[in-house]
């Protein structure tokens, strides 16, 4: 019985923290961004990168949310002429996302205009989250 009371908790506790954790904008900026690579090209995409900042979205065909966060990602850059968003479809470039560490659709990637990774939110981000993270670029 009280392996089980464990259990329990342990999986309330990860049910938890996994809804609280899904779409939240992290940084992923280091000290030595200057010298990395960039996360991808506009070769590899086949879109060119903003000028300031891209908003690198994977999605597949059947995520509900991924259509909902293609919607609000448009909608936030509509306004911004040096923001770019790109939307793949991941089972169409496994490739990239083993790579680059895709492990759930949507995944939003935000590259500042060398193509380097300085943000990622796993699920549908919040429209003040992402507008909070492009501000944060220069």
């Amino acid at each position: 019985m009280l392996l089980l009371g464990f259990v329990l908790t342990a999986t309330i506790a990860f049910g938890l923290w996994h809804k609280r954790s899904r779409g939240q904008v992290r940084s992923t900026r280091s000290v030595e961004s200057a010298l990395q690579t960039p996360a991808v090209t506009a070769e590899e995409i086949g879109a060119s990168l903003g000028s300031r900042v891209t908003l690198l979205q994977f999605s597949t065909a059947f995520c509900s949310p991924c259509r909902a966060t293609k919607a609000l990602l448009a909608d936030v850059v509509s306004g911004l002429p040096d923001v770019v968003h790109i939307d793949i479809d991941a089972e169409s470039h496994l490739d990239l996302v083993r790579r680059l560490h895709i492990n759930s659709t949507p995944t939003t990637l935000i590259l500042d205009r060398n193509g380097i990774e300085v943000g990622r939110a796993s699920g549908a981000p919040k429209r003040d989250q992402v507008i909070a993270a492009l501000a944060a670029i220069s």
